[in-house]
């Protein structure tokens, strides 16, 4: 598979076109943003821990009948994907209380949801990826109502297939964010998986293992995002 033109670069990945039309290469990077890219760093091989990460966990998904956009690992960074047309909508799914949950409502941090919480954002860097609902979506011109159900449902049963795989590896997934996109009239799950896009959080001690580690400045960035890789892998 022949590597093409940059297509785009974001915060935390590039993707190329390849001769292949239907497929792009992403390619992982070392930079770390947060909140919305006004603090800005790198993680020392961050890009090869959450390729890895992603990969093993776009391949879970897919066996348990979710498609993504994941064809195959290229290489420690790079992942060959089906070419999306990005729904410009991110869905969070929540099931512990941390973050903006807990400063926008008043939540205890660490409080289990009863039922997790689905939230859509318009993907938008320059309006700071706002909160919306679903007519704000449709007015927007993002998603149609059905496209915005099958995100809600397809976000549900990506929590119900996650939860249960990091509950084994003494994980909680206490809340994440997923992207999907259009590829042939199919709706299939994007971007990554990752401490990234994750908060995780130990099941005995609750010690942070994802990027809050350096959005506050905790420390210990790197062995965090190691430590999830070895546990999601199965690495001693």
């Amino acid at each position: 598979m022949k590597k093409t033109t940059q297509l785009y670069e974001g915060k935390a990945k590039k993707v190329f076109l390849t001769d292949d039309a239907d497929l792009v290469i992403q390619e992982f990077k070392d930079d770390a943003t947060a909140f919305n890219n006004k603090k800005k760093g790198s993680i020392a091989e961050k890009g090869v821990v959450n390729n890895a990460i992603s990969c093993k966990l776009f391949t879970l998904l897919e066996a348990a009948g979710i498609r993504t956009h994941l064809v195959e690992k290229l290489s420690p960074r790079e992942m060959l994907c089906r070419h999306l047309d990005i729904i410009k909508v991110e869905v969070v799914v929540r099931n512990i209380a941390a973050g903006s949950l807990v400063k926008r409502y008043g939540f205890v941090e660490g409080t289990q949801l009863e039922k997790p919480i689905v939230e859509l954002y318009l993907k938008n860097d320059d309006l700071d990826d706002p909160l919306m609902n679903e007519s704000h979506a449709v007015a927007l011109g993002v998603a149609s109502l059905e496209e915005l159900g099958v995100l809600k449902s397809r976000a549900e049963a990506i929590n119900g297939v996650l939860r249960g795989f990091f509950a084994e590896r003494k994980l909680k997934l206490v809340d994440f964010k997923l992207e999907f996109g259009r590829n042939n009239n199919e709706i299939l799950l994007g971007d990554e998986i990752s401490p990234d896009t994750c908060r995780f959080w130990d099941l005995d001690t609750n010690e942070k293992l994802d990027k809050d580690r350096f959005r506050f400045d905790l420390g210990g960035v790197e062995d965090a995002y190691s430590e999830v890789q070895r546990r999601v892998l199965g690495q001693n």
